[in-house]
């Protein structure tokens, strides 16, 4: 799982490489990382029926071994379009490693083990898009692009051999191939690979683009046919009856807006000091690597807290920590560096995992073992969307407001405004000069570019606190889940073992 959302950061650091290599077009590069999301975001909510279908150790060892081939079959690419077809497979691939992880955690510990493992999944699920930066960096600057996908090869493999001889739960049902929806399966695939692409194109077009509108009508009518689908179907591929459990769909809520903030700020944080600070690949890692030793100093302290206090509390601290760490990066200035940006980042990185573990465990503790694998794919899916979603946002500020305030800075210092003078970063004998008679044009071509700069400064302050916005308003919904019960929670004699009923199983059965 680490290495499957590992592999789109670690990737982005490269792609001029792999751009130059293979010969592709500016305008296709991007289609490098969509194509791995794309499929990764449709895998997701699928591993519910994919583990009915192989069994949970079936699909596991499928899944790393097919991950770890397509690595191979990326590094091995000589064209663009060979490029794609692995990373498709390879994104579809590591989308179902994800949910697998949690899903061991319900169905394979005892309850009692439920926070340590769900620590444990919950730590490498966040800390690989903080170190996925620094790793992508040292590679790039110090190895070709190809170790970016055989990195994977050798744990992937180590990994496979180990659960195939370890894994002993559930049987696989390969019946279920015969009564396979496929028009849902369509449907699903549609929804989501529109949604996905529309997010990723539409800031650039400015939303206005006709394959994006198009998109965009897509989406919603192939969800709700697909919902229906679902709904009516005695052997559903997804089945969203899940949502109909307020905890379950409170906690998927909560996962979709701490992957708004986690993904956004892992994206929005190396732009800044790619593009404003003018920092390498290597240097912006280690000034992100903060936020993930931030997480492993505070992954003990959030285990013990999860097993000892309210969730509700805890979700309500650690949302409220990563609200003040998104808020705190909003004031940025040109000169702004690591000094600045490091109790922001120890505060997010702290809050990460109070905001995970509560949410995790009121979403999936005592749902019943059948729909676990469903139910987790969902939980997931929703924290991929979230960041989807929240990086889509990002950009559409960023796309949007910068050539309004660079607008607005123009005008003032047109109006001999000394604050805009020094919020751009001209100095002030300069500017003072410049008031005095015509500009000449060396004076613009200076100047331009730290209007540029101040403008992009602003526009990702405004991103940040719109994030910082989101999680401050996603706190008032904590009141509206509920605690369960330690006593009403699944009781496992031991690893594998079937839950006795709890009364959410016997209500939902």
């Amino acid at each position: 799982m680490f290495m499957a959302i590992l592999d789109v950061q670690i990737v982005a650091s490269s792609l001029p490489d792999i751009q130059f290599a293979l010969h592709i077009a500016p305008n296709h590069l991007s289609w490098i990382q969509t194509a791995y999301l794309i499929a990764e975001v449709v895998a997701i909510p699928l591993t519910g029926w994919l583990t009915r279908l192989m069994s949970l150790r079936g699909l596991f060892v499928a899944a790393i071994i097919g991950f770890a081939a397509s690595s191979v079959g990326c590094a091995a690419s000589h064209h663009f379009e060979t490029l794609l077809l692995f990373r498709i497979v390879q994104g579809f691939c590591g989308g179902a490693l994800i949910p697998i992880v949690f899903t061991s955690v319900f169905t394979m510990f005892p309850v009692g083990k439920h926070v340590l493992a769900t620590t444990i999944g919950g730590l490498f699920a966040m800390l690989a898009p903080t170190i996925g930066p620094v790793l992508g960096g040292y590679i790039t600057e110090n190895y070709s692009w190809h170790w970016l996908f055989l990195i994977n090869v050798l744990p992937g493999f180590a990994a496979a051999a180990v659960a195939a001889c370890l894994i002993r739960i559930g049987k696989p049902d390969l019946r279920l191939l015969a009564r396979l929806d496929l028009p849902a399966l369509m449907l699903i695939v549609a929804c989501l690979a529109s949604l996905e692409l529309a997010l990723k194109q539409g800031p650039r077009h400015i939303w206005n683009d006709g394959l994006i509108v198009s998109l965009v009508v897509v989406c919603p009518i192939a969800g709700v046919f697909a919902i229906r689908r679902c709904l009516s179907s005695p052997e559903p591929i997804i089945d969203v009856r899940c949502f109909a459990d307020r905890n379950f769909s409170m906690g998927c809520f909560y996962s979709f807006v701490l992957g708004m903030g986690l993904f956004g700020s892992v994206y929005i944080t190396p732009l800044y000091l790619g593009f404003v600070r003018q920092h390498t690949p290597f240097e912006i890692g280690e000034i992100m690597i903060v936020m993930g030793a931030a997480q492993l100093a505070m992954a003990p302290f959030a285990a013990m807290a999860a097993r000892r206090f309210n969730p509700l509390l805890l979700t309500a601290i650690g949302y409220g920590v990563f609200a003040a760490g998104l808020v705190g990066d909003g004031f940025m200035t040109y000169d702004t560096d690591f000094d600045e940006l490091l109790w922001p980042q120890i505060l997010r990185g702290a809050a990460v995992l109070f905001c995970l573990l509560p949410t995790t465990s009121l979403a999936l503790e005592g749902q019943p073992i059948a729909r676990m694998p469903n139910a987790s794919g969902l939980f997931n899916l929703m924290r991929n969307l979230g960041g989807a979603i929240g990086i889509a946002l990002i950009d559409t500020v960023l796309e949007q407001r910068a050539p309004t305030h660079v607008a607005h800075l123009v005008a003032r210092l047109q109006a001999g405004d000394i604050a805009a003078a020094r919020i751009v970063g001209i100095p002030l004998s300069l500017f003072k000069n410049a008031l005095l008679g015509p500009i000449d044009q060396a004076t613009k071509d200076l100047v331009r570019p730290l209007v540029n700069r101040a403008a992009l400064v602003m526009s990702f302050n405004e991103a940040w606190l719109m994030l910082g916005t989101i999680f401050v308003v996603a706190l008032m919904a904590v009141p509206l889940m509920r605690r369960i019960p330690m006593a009403a929670n699944a009781q496992m004699e031991g690893p594998g073992a079937a839950p006795s009923e709890s009364p959410r199983c016997r209500q939902e059965d």
